[in-house]
């Protein structure tokens, strides 16, 4: 679907186990000073103390890959009043006093994914209305990634971390996966709108070196309007935050899970059709770009030098972004956030002041 691409491949493999990274002294100052380190009454270490836990089903009985986790009452007395305030931290930068109706109602844990999150469900007792957040092991170039998300993006994210310690909100959507196999046979309207926003997403994944976005790893926000629907495609995880050496990674559409969209896209766009999209989200990153220079480039001090990917990676990422823009500045980039620094300037040097 890029526009330097005529046909997808549907062969790329992520690494099949990502290393982890540890936040490093240099990006905790960076997150103390932007508001996101903050002393939490809960660690991740403390949710490993559960003493059962049983397979999580979904509403078809199928298995989730989750697990509902149980704990000691007196484990839970200390526990969930202080996941209940990181809740409240999140959302009211810690008010208890609108807080008081909610409560823990389940907690349940994912040894599936990289950093083995725990999901925790509060629920509003007054009307049943629940919500949830997750609680993860830190990892930088996670952090990066939502950071990147934050500020490049058209949607915010919250998230806070405290030493190893990561905890995020919940992103809402429809799961990709679902939203292909029920949703993208509507009307030719709607068709076409959902094929805009596939490229556009594409495209800010691409500029920002967010890697591995296969059907289940992103979400899409529908949202009812005058003679459709508008839709936005969000990323929900940022493990492949600039992991990758292969260029194409990080571009949704060579994964197999996407196929169905591109074939979609194919149907409705033409070439010069999608060019447009992608100057306009272009146009929008850049835009995004000045408006938050001045934390950008504290986060850039920070990545530049930061160690997030083994070094045979960030070669051949090199390499294959130096072919690709026909720029041989790519070359001398030694680390993966100077790689995504100068595809943002690719972008940005491009676009009128």
């Amino acid at each position: 679907m890029h526009s330097q691409q005529k046909e997808p491949r549907t062969d790329i493999v992520p690494s099949k186990k990502k290393i982890l990274y540890t936040i490093k002294n240099d990006l905790r100052d960076y997150l103390l000073k932007w508001d996101r380190e903050v002393k939490l009454p809960v660690q991740y270490s403390d949710l490993l103390r559960f003493n059962l836990n049983t397979p999580l089903r979904d509403k078809e009985g199928k298995d989730t890959l989750w697990h509902t986790v149980y704990y000691d009452e007196s484990e839970m007395k200390e526990l969930f009043p202080n996941l209940t305030y990181i809740y409240a931290l999140m959302n009211t930068d810690g008010d208890m006093a609108v807080m008081e109706h909610l409560s823990v109602a389940r907690i349940d844990y994912c040894t599936f994914a990289n950093t083995k999150p725990f999901r925790v469900r509060i629920i509003n007792k007054l009307n049943d209305n629940y919500d949830h957040f997750y609680i993860k092991i830190a990892d930088a170039s996670r952090v990066y990634g939502l950071e990147l998300e934050h500020i490049l993006s058209p949607n915010r994210i919250k998230y806070l971390t405290d030493g190893n310690t990561l905890i995020e909100e919940h992103i809402p959507g429809l799961p990709g996966d679902e939203f292909i196999a029920r949703r993208i046979s509507g009307s030719k309207f709607n068709q076409i709108r959902i094929c805009k926003e596939f490229v556009k997403f594409n495209e800010r994944c691409f500029v920002r070196l967010l890697g591995d976005m296969r059907s289940y790893n992103f979400v899409v926000d529908i949202t009812p309007d005058i003679e459709g629907n508008q839709y936005r495609f969000r990323a929900i995880d940022f493990d492949q935050q600039s992991y990758e050496g292969r260029l194409k990674m990080y571009l949704p559409h060579y994964f197999k899970e996407n196929l169905p969209l591109v074939q979609l896209g194919m149907q409705h766009m033409d070439v010069t059709t999608m060019r447009q999209y992608q100057e306009e989200e272009r146009s929008l990153i850049a835009n995004r770009f000045r408006s938050g220079y001045y934390r950008l480039q504290d986060l850039f001090k920070v990545m530049n030098k930061d160690i997030i990917a083994p070094d045979k990676k960030v070669r051949q990422l090199a390499k294959e972004l130096a072919s690709y823009h026909k720029n041989p500045a790519f070359k001398n980039c030694s680390t993966m956030g100077q790689l995504v620094y100068e595809c943002l300037h690719q972008v940005v040097e491009k676009r009128p002041v």
